[in-house]
């Protein structure tokens, strides 16, 4: 058998794209953060993680350069080796100061914190406990370790408690969860799961990645409950509120030197570009400056889920300013996402199996920098083409 046949039978892009309808790998000509253009084609962009907006902010921009005219652009090396920087040191002194913890380690991408932590955590005997919503890197973090992975229905803590005390008493166990989750734009209950890991002597990580520059002002879910004393992992990402690419874990001292240590994908890849680094900085920077940011966030989030309930759509559980329209049907999903693109509104379409059946569904999410006027040929748009096609 050719390893390769598989790719014959798989149908469903070219399917897609033969009626018009292929949603991905668009190439953008322009992004300036609220607005995009693909060829002369401008939209307004509801599709992105640039919460704050600060990928086009003067200081931002700014860093990276002067970064780049210091250090080059690569360090060429693991941060294991050759590829620490002063700079990567003051990153994590700010980011652990800024999330309320000892310490902090910077990766050179989210996707690797979760897998590098996870899987250097967890070991043979040990077991890793998740969220059935929790995103795809922490899912690969559990597979890339050694220990037994189990996992619970979204946000059920009933059904997390059976689990935890499935488990030996005497092993291991780390629950891992999303703080927002990115699809459904629900909060995690924080308070809830520190007290079932307490009473089954488990370790607690969250995955800060959208919550971090959205809530608590700005330092995230532990922050927004009051109980980052009671998180023992936070994990961020760069490459949404920060403007950059990277992401980093915080925590315990002891920990986080471990996790240095042991973390393959921390250790086995490139550390992050000095230009990378500097914008992280230059951002952090920013949400110290301009809380008003993080407040016209959580506003322009808390009048979308108003209004876009008005019109009778049906938006979940979202409670930030990452609001899922659930469409249902995939076809329809792909239909309304082509009706907004070609009137000029940016989102995602998200069809199974990263949603469940029959729920596919237009993740939209928004930025602090969007105007009202934006926001307004947003809604009347969705109007027009949910009315369309049935959906309100």
């Amino acid at each position: 058998m050719d390893i390769f046949s598989k790719s014959g039978d798989y149908t469903r892009a070219a399917e897609a794209r033969e009626a018009g309808l292929y949603p991905y790998f668009i190439p953008l000509t322009n992004n300036e953060g609220t607005e995009a253009a693909i060829g002369d084609h401008r939209v307004i962009m509801i599709g992105s993680n640039n919460y704050l907006g600060l990928t086009v902010h003067p200081k931002v921009r700014q860093a990276a350069i002067d970064a780049i005219k210091e250090y080059g652009t690569s360090c060429t090396g693991s941060r294991f080796l050759n590829g620490t920087l002063e700079m990567h040191l003051e990153l994590e002194r700010r980011l652990a100061k800024w999330v309320g913890k000892e310490s902090a380690l910077v990766f050179s991408t989210g996707y690797q914190v979760n897998v590098g932590t996870i899987s250097a955590v967890v070991g043979r005997e040990d077991y890793v406990i998740t969220d059935k919503e929790d995103h795809a890197s922490i899912i690969d973090g559990c597979r890339l370790s050694y220990g037994t992975m189990k996992r619970f229905p979204h946000n059920d803590l009933e059904a997390l408690g059976r689990v935890l005390e499935s488990i030996p008493e005497d092993a291991g166990k780390l629950v891992v969860v999303d703080g927002v989750f990115s699809m459904g734009g629900d909060i995690a209950p924080l308070p809830d799961l520190i007290a079932a890991c307490k009473q089954y002597g488990a370790r607690l990580m969250v995955d800060d990645a959208h919550s971090v520059g959205v809530l608590g002002g700005g330092r995230g879910t532990s922050a927004e409950f009051g109980v980052t004393e009671d998180v023992d992992l936070i994990m961020g990402t760069f490459s949404k509120s920060f403007a950059s690419l990277g992401g980093f874990i915080a925590g315990d001292a002891g920990i986080i030197d471990y996790i240095q240590h042991h973390a393959r994908s921390l250790i086995f890849s490139a550390s992050i570009p000095p230009a990378n680094t500097a914008a992280a900085m230059a951002a952090l920077e920013v949400m110290q400056e301009e809380p008003e940011r993080v407040q016209r966030l959580i506003e322009i989030g808390a009048f979308m889920r108003k209004r876009y309930r008005e019109l009778g759509f049906n938006i979940g559980e979202s409670q930030t300013p990452i609001i899922p329209v659930i469409i249902g049907e995939d076809t329809k999903a792909l239909m309304f996402w082509k009706a907004l693109f070609d009137a000029g509104v940016y989102t995602n379409v998200v069809l199974p199996p990263a949603v469940p059946p029959n729920l596919s569904l237009l993740r939209t999410s928004y930025i602090a920098s969007h105007t009202d006027e934006q926001l307004e040929r947003v809604l009347a748009t969705f109007a027009q083409v949910g009315e369309a096609l049935g959906v309100i």
